[in-house]
């Protein structure tokens, strides 16, 4: 807001400079007109800056609204839930608004621990609808279907009603991810970035990879989920490692000479040596993704971290087995 009232400011700097150095020619041309140009000058000077303070109030509305969107649509995520350790944040391609077309959430269930990241096409207001729809789903599906492949079903159903029959080219990447008690990992992905798994080095930077345990799905919204959803079996999240959500803001974001802005090298350097910190990771990426891009950025950006800080589990451990079908 200090910003849009900056430029606000200079616009109307520029357009009152204008107007005088106008009067100042004209007065100087035609001396005799002077009295007769001030009296119709003064009044219109008075009406942009009347115009500026009503734009001014304007704009500090909407920003009121898009950060009370925020908090109720994008919650803020919890520091800890069964043994995972998370961070999470988003940042806005559209200038003055607080929220973007990037969604995530993370929740407990008696399934697993249970994570959504999604990205909706397009990005500021006009996406909140959207991301509402696609999270007041997933906060329900997650505790009450006992498979992802429910979950994601629950998901496109709700897509399709939001969206209605003049949906036309509108889609949500998504990933869903489900964290088992032994730290197995099962996803599954429509059109969406596979995360980046985060290993703790003793010395420097943290080691980086993305993995792609499996087959990606077309984005939601814009053909029919198969009969068959293709479960990936990810590596087991062992204690101390961190899976790092992103949607493709991240990787696309580029500086002023185009090049692409490097996620797995500023991961490594954001987790550093010893024990990762979500928080950590996501506020240093955060910081170099805005460095990198001057603060111009493309698209939306949004970033989660988990880790698993449980406990090794004894040897004599079985997880719970699950029903395999993914109708």
């Amino acid at each position: 807001m200090i910003g849009t009232r900056a430029v606000c400011g200079r616009k109307l700097g520029l357009v009152m400079a204008g107007v005088w150095l106008l009067c100042c020619v004209l007065v100087w041309r035609w001396h005799g007109l002077c009295g007769p140009l001030l009296a119709a000058v003064l009044p219109l000077a008075y009406a942009f800056r009347g115009r500026r303070s009503r734009l001014v109030r304007e704009l500090e509305r909407a920003r009121e609204v898009a950060a009370a969107a925020q908090e109720v649509v994008l919650r803020p995520l919890p520091s800890r839930l069964d043994g995972i350790e998370m961070a999470g944040g988003c940042l806005s391609a559209s200038r003055g608004a607080a929220l973007g077309g990037d969604l995530y959430e993370v929740l407990a269930t008696a399934h697993g621990v249970r994570a959504v990241i999604g990205d909706v096409r397009g990005h500021g207001l006009a996406a909140i609808g959207t991301v509402a729809a696609v999270l007041g789903s997933f906060r329900e599906a997650a505790h009450e279907e006992p498979e992802l492949a429910g979950v994601l079903r629950r998901l496109d159903r709700a897509l399709r009603r939001h969206l209605g029959d003049d949906r036309g080219e509108e889609f949500v990447t998504v990933l869903l991810l489900e964290i088992g008690p032994g730290g197995e990992v099962t996803a599954l992905n429509c059109g969406h970035p596979w995360p980046y798994r985060l290993h703790e080095q003793p010395v420097g930077p943290a080691l980086a990879r993305q993995i792609t345990p499996g087959e990606v799905l077309p984005p939601l919204g814009l053909f029919p989920l198969p009969a068959e959803l293709p479960l990936a079996r990810c590596t087991a999240l062992r204690p101390g490692d961190a899976l790092v959500l992103h949607t493709d803001g991240a990787e696309d974001a580029r500086d002023a000479h185009g090049t692409f802005f490097p996620l797995r090298h500023a991961l490594g350097e954001a987790a550093g040596s010893g024990p990762i910190i979500p928080a950590a990771v996501v506020a240093a990426v955060r910081t170099a993704v805005l460095r990198h891009t001057g603060g111009r950025l493309a698209d939306d950006i949004a970033l989660v971290a988990l880790r698993n800080d449980r406990c090794p589990l004894p040897a004599s451990f079985t997880p719970r087995v699950k029903r395999t079908s993914l109708r």
